[in-house]
């Protein structure tokens, strides 16, 4: 829902718990590519929305994410 609406400080500080709380591959599962029950991931529903700007800062956490492992 954060993606969803653009609201990128709770996204932040999700980001933050995760990279302190999780693996690498538990970041990536449960949080890049998770989907909702209709099949939506957090890049789906920033694009879907227009949320430009939460759009290029999950891809940036992504591409650290995935390159890092």
């Amino acid at each position: 829902m954060a993606a969803e609406r653009g609201k990128l400080e709770i996204l932040q500080k999700v980001w933050e718990w995760a990279n302190e709380q999780l693996t690498g591959e538990e970041i990536k599962t449960n949080l890049l590519l998770a989907t909702d029950c209709r099949g939506r991931t957090v890049l789906y529903m920033a694009a879907e929305h227009g949320k430009l700007e939460t759009l290029q800062k999950i891809w940036k956490w992504a591409k650290e994410q995935l390159t890092a492992e």
